[in-house]
Order: C-alpha cells, then sequence, then structure tokens
C-alpha cells in the first residue's frame, strides 16, 4: 500500500470512532504528515463541536508549541472527507488550513453537501494549496454512506434485520415469541445499535416481544425509537412509553408530544407509509434507522425498495410451519459465522 492509502487508511480509522456520536454530521478523520512522520491526528469526535481537520492542527500545536507553525508551513494533511468551506456550528476547515499555511491536502472524496461540494477544495487551490482528491475514495464514501444518503436522497439510511431458523421461519404462524439467534448475535445487534440514530418496529412486534429497543449490553448511546401503531392501540405499560428514549409514534390520528414521545399523524396509512415515514425522519435529522420488524413491516419496505442492506441471522433451529422469512434481493456478502450463527448482509445496488 503507498504511503498516500496507508495515511488516508488512519483517517478512515480515526474517523469511525465517532460512529454514533457526530450524526447528522458525517464522521471525518485527518492526519498531518511531515517528512514522512506523523505529527498530529484528530476526529470529528462530537456532533455540533471541532471538526476533524481542526483537531489534528491542535494535536500538532500541543506537541511541538513554538516550533509547531514552522512545521505545518512544511506539513501535508489527509482528510478522508472534504474540507467545509462554510460556517455552521463551527468556522470553516478550509480556513483554517489556510491560516496555517499547509501547503499540500490530499482529500478522500468529495462532499456532496450543497454548501460544501467541492467550494473547500476550490477555495484551498485558490490560496495556493495543492490539492488531490480521490485517495481510497471507493472507502472514504462508504465510511460515511448514511450522511450521502439523507444529502442525495432525503432519507435516512435504512438497514433492515432479522433473523431467521435455518429452514427460512421467522417466527410461529401464531406470531408468539420465539428466539432464534444466540448470545452472540444479540450482543453485535447492541452493538449495532450504538452507531446508528433510530430503530423501528412495527405494532405487533411491540405487542408481542415488548421490547426496549436499547443497547443495554453495549457501551453508547441507545437510539431513538420509532414504532409504526396506526391506530394507536398500544398500551402505555410497554417499555417504549417509558420514557428513556426520545420515542416516535406514527399512526393515523394524532400529532402530539408528551415529555420525550412524540405523535406524527400520517395524512394517509394506505398508501406509501414507508416513504412518509422515511421522510419525517429525514426531517427530524435522523440519519439512519435499523428496521427490525415483524415480518409486515420489513416487507412493506423490501416492497417499496426502500432499504440500503439487510443484515440477516440464520440459527440452526428448524420450525416445522410459520411465518415466512422476509426475503430481497441485491449483493450478498460472504457470511460469517457469529456464535453458532451465521451472519449475512445484502446490499441494495
Amino acid at each position: 500500500m503507498a504511503d498516500h492509502q496507508i495515511y488516508m487508511q488512519r483517517c478512515i480509522e480515526l474517523a469511525r470512532l465517532g460512529a454514533g456520536k457526530v450524526s447528522p454530521n458525517p464522521m471525518v478523520g485527518a492526519v498531518i504528515i511531515f517528512q514522512d512522520k506523523l505529527i498530529g491526528e484528530g476526529y470529528h469526535q462530537q456532533y455540533g463541536k471541532a471538526h476533524a481537520e481542526v483537531n489534528a492542527i491542535n494535536d500538532v500545536l500541543e506537541k511541538f508549541g513554538t516550533k509547531a507553525a514552522d512545521l505545518l508551513k512544511q506539513s501535508a494533511i489527509y482528510v478522508s472527507l472534504e474540507p467545509c468551506a462554510h460556517y455552521g456550528k463551527t468556522p470553516p476547515c478550509a480556513d483554517l488550513i489556510i491560516k496555517h499555511q499547509i501547503p499540500e491536502v490530499f482529500v478522500g472524496c468529495r462532499d456532496p453537501f450543497n454548501q460544501v461540494n467541492g467550494k473547500g477544495i476550490e477555495k484551498l487551490q485558490q490560496a495556493g494549496i495543492k490539492v488531490s482528491v480521490g485517495i481510497l475514495e471507493e472507502a472514504c464514501l462508504n465510511l460515511n454512506k448514511r450522511f450521502f444518503t439523507r444529502v442525495q436522497k432525503q432519507r435516512p439510511y435504512i438497514i433492515l434485520k432479522w433473523a431467521q431458523t435455518a429452514n427460512a421461519y421467522f417466527a410461529p404462524a401464531d406470531g408468539s415469541q420465539y428466539w432464534i439467534t444466540g448470545p452472540e448475535a444479540k450482543t453485535l445487534v447492541h452493538q449495532w445499535r450504538t452507531e446508528e440514530d433510530a430503530i423501528l418496529v412495527g405494532k405487533n412486534t411491540a405487542l408481542v416481544d415488548n421490547p426496549q429497543l436499547n443497547a443495554r449490553l453495549w457501551p453508547g448511546k441507545s437510539p431513538k425509537r420509532i414504532v409504526i401503531d396506526r391506530n394507536l392501540e398500544l398500551p402505555v405499560h410497554l417499555h417504549l412509553f417509558d420514557k428513556s428514549v426520545e420515542t416516535l409514534i406514527f399512526n393515523a390520528f394524532k400529532t402530539d408530544i408528551q415529555d420525550n414521545i412524540k405523535y406524527i399523524a400520517l395524512e394517509d396509512f394506505d398508501r406509501f407509509v414507508p416513504q412518509y415515514i422515511m421522510f419525517q425522519l429525514y426531517l427530524q435529522d435522523i440519519q439512519s434507522v435499523i428496521i427490525e420488524g415483524g415480518a409486515h413491516t420489513l416487507n412493506s419496505f423490501i416492497e417499496a425498495n426502500l432499504w440500503d442492506e439487510a443484515r440477516i441471522f440464520t440459527g440452526q433451529s428448524l420450525m416445522p410451519d410459520g411465518i415466512k422469512a422476509p426475503t430481497c434481493s441485491g449483493t450478498p456478502s460472504k457470511p460469517v459465522a457469529i456464535g453458532n450463527d451465521t451472519l449475512q448482509i445484502i446490499y441494495n445496488q
């Protein structure tokens, strides 16, 4: 791997440390190189706080004191996403790079956000800074697929998740609770929850499983909870109403806010429900959502072709009859073992 790629790979590794903390901003990492040596690094750690470039430059300033200014003037900065050129919650990173007279910038990929999208690169070039774009571009694009989906498609990145038996059943015929996978899969699911903004279930899943939909088995924040309850039939003693996490209830009748429970009425509950819900989540700055069921809810998103990846656990047990697991077509990953279960991810291209 060439040095440029090694440095950009470090940017990507740093950026991932911001997973679950920076949404709806992108995850970004930056490193500063002086004579083939890494002298500073940083990443976007929290929404509304300093960006990766700021933290990397500050790292150099703290380490090298009075020598830092001269070092920066002879260094190159690598950043996984195009430096911003506009004032948001923080000043433009392009201006900071120009201020410290860093002569060369290597960018993983451009930022499609309308207020950036080439403007950061252009500002740097106009200041006489050499800019190279496209280092590990595919990996950098994949890193922020949630952010790009929200910006370009005006909806969250949608992850379908379900477990199925070895003979492809989702649940018993009566819809009762039946645990298919082992503890390793359950822990992994809780880790995933800390990395996404929200988690969605249908009314029947809420009734049968009474899920908490939190991340109690993995350190990190719990996602916002979303439930589809057309006729507002769910009893308030369910975990979903414990007010521990912001919860959105999509229904046909009521728009109201009670503490951190939001009721959102959809005008038409007979057509385009998945589309309406995803647009509402987009308006609320929800950048990614895991859809956990049940089968009817999952199938409604598959039928609308409104999903980006499906994460499917297959257990070893067999079920003689029951509700068939959803099916979807796309680009499958190589199956991996999770304890005694198998996980396969299908990407909707």
